[in-house]
């Protein structure tokens, strides 16, 4: 979202945050309605009524605004000077503009005093100090969560070098349960923060420096305590620091991207730092490429080759790579000299169209050879994505065996080292391939943020295979002990789980490719105040913790894949505008957000919203089941029944998930209990769609052919007012849930600072 203009009122301050944009919008839209009134000589009655109303409300809105500003100054002393000269100048420019639009009695004669009526200039000028000192009031309070993470993050490194010093289990236990808490306070903080972030490849640093934190905290559990049970066991004592030091590291990167930090040591640059990727490189150069038919009579475009051998010479990470297959190796050289050929012909095309003195316009020669360059070296690039999402998948397949694992756990367990040293080898050999394999996904991903995921992956694949080795081998010196053992299976848990990342990063990478990246999770569907929430007001809402989180988090998973199905089995239909399939693509949006939530990320904050959640995604699921039923009274008799009985299953599983959201819990324990059941629930709706929805699309074509062969157009789109069966729930107004409230969840970090900051209300 652009931030917010309104012809010159510039504030002059960078907008970072959705929140403080958020809050802004409603200000520039009503000093937009008072500088834009049309000048006409005669103002109705109405419209001088309207003026009034506007730059009332207006200075009001201020006045409660400046009141919040300078309560947050009087607790945050290092901002009370600038806060202070912002509010006042804010308090300053609401009243001028109070004043501008008090335009008197309608009854009365225009007075001869200034108004917006007549200084038009006047007006302009209060509503661009004012849209500055408001922005400059939000911008300071920001700080003040910039702050906060800050201060969370030294609390947890403080406590964190006690950890690393502690030498007695009774002291590890009572100062790690105040490391989780500190934790957790540090995750809300962070999420909110990358929520609330404009700029997507500051998100993805974030999201990846909040994965590492995530993944880290339990295994510096098992691998502290690991090294208290056998304190002179050296492998012990290298796992461990290793986990620390990665901590560390996140920690770092956490407060660098909120503080915008730019002194960065080196190997932290290095390690953020993108490749040049050859997805972006293959755009250039068909932007190049393609500019040239409009530059016929500048310089010779030499800029053009350099390009192309920049490219290729980018190429040579696949060409090199001892992974890539002979045939794969061949078939990259053969497409970089069929561009070179191709950008060859095109350079003497364009020599050619200039010197012709009638070529007022772009030769058909130029025309094909551009077509032919551009087709080159896009060929070039869906070949490259071949090999690297090609490699993926197979290095996937080969580790969803888990044969290294399995072999190194029981070689630790039996204590044979010898076995152990050889499947360790096994093991980097696998590590270093998924690390290249990283790479060369990085060439093909083609968004920045997707080129920081691959680089996340690429890093935690280099550092967690020697943390599984040096575990296994802790285990192997001492085969006897649980917490060895313990400690290995969350190494190897934590192996498993950057898979299941690359997996849903290569989805993420054939969307780009194929063009499908746009907004897909445009079902951000929120329920309305006061719409779902008549049985859940006496609930309280609260966050999951760390230990909540990873018990549902494989769950989690579970629904992130199968929204991705589902969405991949939606895009298989020619008809997109079918309400099967709109609902569904709703249906798997929803789990999509549920999916965040077990990650303590997106829109769904707390419990309650997630159980909101799920009886939206009810009610979404029992308007697919009606869609469905119409369909299935078109079928024959044996179809009919089967289809009939799935539909039946999917609306049993759409009540259970309504009746399980609506029905209150108290205490810790049930409110988790409720959260696993809505997402488990969720999870087997999905499962059962993805069962459905071939099945819908196979027989609907078949439907289509005969009634094409019979002349009859007719499609089975259910009618609106199509009878549903009792208990069913009709959302007439689609817009009622997709996005409904949206921007009443939309995350405001420093809420309990500025609860008082909405500037405006709709009039």
């Amino acid at each position: 979202m652009a931030s917010p203009s309104c012809g010159n009122l510039d504030s002059g301050l960078e907008i970072k945050t959705r929140s403080v944009e958020q809050t802004l919008i409603p200000l520039v839209s009503q000093i937009t309605t008072l500088i834009n009134h049309k000048d006409r000589p005669r103002k109705s009655e109405r419209t001088l009524a309207a003026i009034q109303r506007v730059g009332q409300a207006v200075s009001v809105a201020v006045g409660r605004f400046v009141a919040v500003g300078e309560a947050i100054a009087l607790e945050n002393h290092e901002l009370k000077d600038e806060m202070g000269h912002a509010c006042f100048e804010a308090r300053r420019a609401g009243d001028a503009i109070a004043q501008l639009t008090d335009v008197g009695p309608a009854c009365a004669p225009i007075s001869p005093a200034v108004t917006v009526l007549s200084d038009r200039s006047g007006m302009v000028k209060a509503a661009r100090l004012l849209l500055s000192s408001v922005t400059k009031v939000l911008v300071l309070a920001d700080r003040i969560v910039i702050k906060q993470i800050v201060g969370s993050r030294n609390k947890v490194l403080m406590t964190l070098e006690h950890l690393e010093r502690v030498s007695t289990f009774q002291e590890f236990v009572q100062i790690f349960s105040q490391f989780g808490n500190e934790m957790v306070d540090f995750a809300h903080l962070t999420g909110d923060r990358q929520n609330d972030l404009k700029d997507e490849k500051k998100k993805a640093r974030m999201a990846a420096a909040r994965a590492v934190l995530e993944k880290c905290t339990m295994m510096l559990l098992t691998a502290s305590k690991t090294c208290l049970r056998h304190p002179d066991c050296e492998s012990a004592r290298i796992n461990k620091d290793a986990v620390f030091q990665r901590m560390r590291c996140a920690l770092e990167q956490v407060v660098d991207i909120v503080t915008e930090a730019r002194g960065c040591a080196d190997a932290a640059a290095a390690a953020t730092a993108l490749p040049a990727g050859i997805y972006n490189a293959v755009k250039d150069y068909t932007s190049s490429v393609e500019s040239l038919r409009d530059n016929l009579y500048s310089s010779p475009p030499d800029g053009v080759g350099r390009q192309l051998e920049a490219l290729v010479e980018r190429t040579e990470d696949f060409t090199d790579s001892p992974y890539t297959g002979h045939e794969q190796r061949q078939a990259i050289l053969s497409m970089c000299q069929l561009a070179r050929h191709d950008a060859h012909q095109l350079l003497h095309a364009w020599t050619r169209a200039q010197q012709s003195v009638q070529a007022k316009e772009t030769t058909e020669e130029l025309e094909v050879a551009i077509a032919k360059s551009c087709q080159s070296v896009n060929d070039l690039r869906r070949e490259l994505h071949k090999v690297a999402v090609g490699r993926a998948s197979e290095l996937l397949r080969v580790h969803a065996e888990h044969s290294p694992l399995r072999a190194l756990k029981a070689a630790g367990a039996e204590g044979n080292l010898e076995a152990l040293a050889q499947y360790s080898r096994t093991l980097s050999e696998q590590k270093e391939q998924l690390v290249e394999n990283c790479r060369l996904l990085c060439h093909v991903c083609g968004t920045e943020p997707l080129e920081i995921t691959c680089v996340h992956a690429e890093e935690t694949f280099h550092v967690i295979g020697p943390q599984i080795i040096s575990a296994a081998q802790t285990l192997a010196l001492h085969p006897s002990s649980k917490i060895a053992k313990e400690n290995l299976e969350v190494f190897c848990e934590a192996w498993d789980s950057q898979l299941g990342d690359v997996a849903l990063l290569l989805r993420e990478i054939d969307d780009v490719l194929e063009g499908k990246r746009g907004d897909k999770r445009a079902y951000l569907s929120l329920p309305r105040s006061g719409k779902h929430s008549a049985n859940l007001k006496s609930a309280k809402p609260v966050k999951l913790d760390a230990e909540e989180q990873n018990g549902v988090a494989k769950v989690g998973l579970e629904l992130r894949l199968l929204s991705s199905d589902v969405d991949g089995e939606l895009e298989k239909w020619e008809e997109q505008e079918q309400q099967v399939v709109r609902h569904s693509q709703s249906v798997a949006s929803m789990a999509y957000n549920m999916y965040l939530f077990t990650r303590g990320e997106g829109l769904l904050k707390t419990t309650l919203d997630l159980f909101h959640q799920a009886e939206v995604l009810s009610e979404e699921g029992f308007q697919l089941c009606s869609s469905l039923r119409v369909f299935c009274t078109q079928l024959p008799g044996e179809e009919k029944s089967a289809l009939t009985s799935e539909v039946e299953k999917l609306s049993v599983l759409c009540q259970q998930l309504q009746t399980g959201a609506r029905t209150p819990a108290q205490g810790k324990s049930a409110t988790f209990q409720k959260v696993d059941s809505s997402i488990q629930t969720t999870r087997c709706m999905l499962t059962l769609i993805l069962n459905i929805l071939p099945a819908c699309n196979k027989l609907n074509a078949k439907c289509k052919s005969e009634r094409s062969s019979l002349g009859s157009p007719q499609d089975w789109r259910p009618d609106v007012s199509t009878p549903v069966r009792d208990g069913d729930t009709v959302l007439h107004d689609d817009h009622d849930h997709v996005g409904g409230r949206h921007d009443d969840f939309a995350v405001k970090p420093f809420e309990q600072h500025m609860a008082g900051l909405n500037l405006l209300e709709s009039n």
